[in-house]
């Protein structure tokens, strides 16, 4: 079996700065905005909790937007990279269990929560591939 010649130009984009830091600020600008909007709007961002059904919906908020903000920032460093892309990876795992639990659900409603769950495990794969991406990048 013979290797696969890749293009000269797809090599310069796979080992581009500029890519590398896009496909980190696209993963992370849902989490980023996320942030911001719920240090915009604390009262919103607790009322979030108390729908989710958490008893203690202050620091349940509080905790998400360290989480995702630590997660953030820490997709951007080149040896942490991999533990914001772990942090964010599960909070969306968990988010995703809680938020979207389309199992529960009946007819238009399950069909539109199940779909927003797979997108959702599509986010934890790009995250995955961004961490071993950056790992290989670290060690080779």
């Amino acid at each position: 079996m013979s290797a696969v010649r890749v293009p000269g130009f797809v090599r310069a984009v796979v080992r581009s700065a500029w890519i590398a830091w896009a496909i980190r600020a696209a993963l992370a600008l849902p989490f980023a905005a996320s942030v911001i909007a719920k240090l915009g709007n604390w009262p919103g961002a607790v009322a979030e909790s108390v729908a989710l059904g958490f008893g203690h919906p202050a620091p349940i908020a509080a905790a998400t937007i360290a989480t995702q903000a630590i997660g953030c920032v820490l997709l951007f460093t080149r040896r942490l990279c991999w533990l914001g892309a772990g942090m964010l990876a599960v909070f969306t795992a968990c988010a995703t269990l809680v938020a979207h639990a389309f199992w529960t659900l009946e007819g238009a409603e399950r069909i539109a929560q199940m779909n927003t769950c797979f997108e959702h495990v599509a986010i934890i794969g790009g995250f995955a591939a961004l961490a071993v991406l950056v790992h290989r990048s670290c060690t080779d």
